[in-house]
């Protein structure tokens, strides 16, 4: 499958209202590129396609440019490093050969953004680095349901002061075999408001943090179409994309530590 480019595209009217970023300088002259990535040996996700529409519509609105692949083998250092962050947008089982793993792990390290969205954790198991990356597999999940988030205040994440507290909304919520480790928590679920929560009182749902040169961002939200045309759940994904591009101001492949296969 080719690559393909954004096109100017109808806005999101609630995102007309919030006020365009300011890049870091030294990028003024550049457009930021991202890759949504939406392959799938499992499960694959009807809202992917819902994903893909609001992410461009996202690029278009905020000023990055939006590709998107559900071919592994762009996994090369040739087009990754064209790429400010790559998201991974409910991808599921085993989508990387050896060699485009070797390949992701040096984007990673040379300062590459990555984003995760729903079943990105759900996704390469037998790959431990990637475990890491994206902070947590999955484990398991109930039925579509309405639950309560809480959200945490975060400097690094403004948007964490526009979001209601409590947020009640209906998603699909997952399990994870493990706490997720070393990452900042914006955003937890409250078991006691649905059923099949299985992981406590610590049950995290979004989360950061830098890791091995790079820096990642993932949110459990978006199994459902209705996710992508939420104001608040496409508020939470802009800065989750933000974050991921502003921390590559330019890729410097000398730190990469992965060998090439």
């Amino acid at each position: 499958m080719k690559i393909s480019r954004c096109s100017l595209i109808l806005l999101f009217p609630v995102l007309l209202l919030m006020p365009c970023p300011a890049w870091p300088a030294g990028r003024k002259s550049e457009i930021p590129r991202v890759l949504v990535f939406t392959k799938t040996a499992g499960f694959h996700h009807a809202s992917i396609t819902d994903g893909v529409k609001a992410i461009l519509k996202l690029g278009a609105a905020y000023h990055f440019i939006v590709d998107t692949t559900s071919d592994a083998m762009k996994f090369t250092e040739d087009t990754l490093k064209q790429y400010s962050a790559i998201i991974f947008l409910s991808t599921t089982g085993n989508v990387l050969d050896a060699a485009r793993q070797a390949e992701f792990e040096r984007y990673i390290q040379a300062g590459g953004g990555y984003v995760g969205i729903h079943a990105a954790s759900d996704c390469e198991y037998h790959w431990p680095w990637y475990g890491k990356l994206v902070g947590a597999y999955f484990k398991g999940h109930w039925l579509i349901q309405q639950a309560t988030l809480h959200v945490f205040k975060d400097k690094k994440f403004p948007v964490t002061d526009a979001l209601p507290d409590p947020w009640i909304r209906t998603d699909e919520w997952y399990n994870f075999r493990a706490l997720p480790k070393n990452v900042h928590v914006l955003v937890s679920i409250d078991e006691k408001s649905y059923k099949g929560g299985d992981m406590g009182d610590q049950h995290p749902m979004v989360w950061y943090h830098d890791y091995d040169g790079g820096r990642a961002f993932y949110m459990e939200l978006g199994h459902t179409n209705e996710s992508y045309s939420e104001p608040d759940f496409l508020k939470l994904l802009l800065a989750g994309i933000q974050y991921a591009i502003d921390g590559n101001k330019k890729l410097n492949y000398h730190e990469a530590h992965t060998p090439r296969i």
